[in-house]
């Protein structure tokens, strides 16, 4: 959920700001320095800044493999990484359908998943992971395999950019796709609102875990569809089915709350159930944010793989 302004750390930047960066690029790489400053500044200390050779100990690992000579160095508890956390090949899926467009704070869902999917994609080449992105609507709009080359970034940031050719959400096209071609583990993380039908999404993702992928979600939410605090009457649209309906808040925000509650409650119980990681970001958290739950899904994970490891 959304950090407080209140409660941000001071060299997180405002999402608002972040956006009048018209290059992507450039976007992307101040939300990545601005995590890396803010490590060591912010409440969530201990992931060491040589995060592509250590990651910070947690309660759960085995203290034979600290290193110990770092820790006389920095005063911080790391342990190398395995073999088997490194040179991960990690794949972005976006929804850049319509329901994406939606914005009620200067920034859309689109703009600012866009920018997650950048950032996340910058830090993952810097740790030496092959990044991929696949681009979809209710079909699969652009495919890039994952890959280490320099070049592919810059064809990843075009492919960001590129223009939607279709307006409504399928969840089941990316997942198909990717499931019919890919071979072997991998990482996913799939960005979307998750405004759409969920029935066949459980198949789906059960299918990605049994396969062997480790999923994380992120559900990127405007603060207005989370709170809805409209108060006088007017006309809705809805952007996908081009469906309008005169709503009076007054009399139609229990209602909405409580579907949208019902909603969320399904997206949890759907992930719970097929192992995936969730997490919800409204469009006004600041992005490092979500560069550290990130970091946190792989360290949760690789505990667990060692767990396994040790008890086999």
């Amino acid at each position: 959920m959304a950090v407080p302004s209140s409660q941000r750390p001071p060299t997180f930047a405002d999402p608002a700001v972040l956006m009048r960066i018209r290059n992507l690029e450039l976007r992307a790489r101040t939300v990545v320095e601005g995590f890396r400053r803010g490590l060591h500044r912010s409440p969530y200390h201990g992931f060491s800044s040589e995060f592509i050779e250590y990651r910070a100990y947690v309660p759960g690992d085995d203290p034979r493999y600290l290193d110990w000579k770092l820790f006389a160095r920095t005063d911080r508890a790391c342990i190398r990484k395995f073999e088997e956390e490194t040179n991960v090949r990690c794949h972005l899926l976006l929804d850049v359908s319509d329901s994406m467009g939606y914005g009620s704070a200067g920034h859309s869902k689109l703009e600012y998943a866009r920018t997650l999917a950048a950032s996340l994609a910058v830090f993952l080449e810097e740790q030496g992971d092959a990044v991929g992105l696949l681009t979809f609507t209710g079909e699969v709009e652009n495919y890039l395999p994952a890959r280490r080359r320099h070049r592919s970034r810059h064809e990843l940031f075009a492919a960001l950019e590129r223009p939607r050719s279709g307006r409504l959400t399928s969840l089941d096209a990316p997942l198909d796709h990717f499931l019919r071609t890919q071979r072997g583990r991998s990482l996913v993380i799939f960005i979307s609102d998750l405004l759409a039908p969920l029935e066949t999404l459980r198949a789906k993702l059960s299918a990605l875990a049994a396969a062997g992928h480790d999923v994380s979600l992120f559900q990127i939410l405007d603060r207005a569809e989370i709170d809805f605090p409209f108060t006088e009457s007017a006309l809705f649209e809805d952007v996908e089915s081009g469906l309008r309906r005169h709503v009076d808040p007054a009399s139609t925000r229990a209602r909405y709350l409580e579907r949208f509650a019902r909603h969320q409650a399904q997206v949890r119980a759907l992930c719970a159930g097929s192992g995936i990681i969730h997490h919800l970001f409204a469009t006004d958290a600041p992005l490092e944010k979500a560069l550290l739950e990130h970091l946190n899904d792989r360290s949760r994970r690789s505990r667990g793989t060692r767990r396994s490891r040790q008890l086999g």
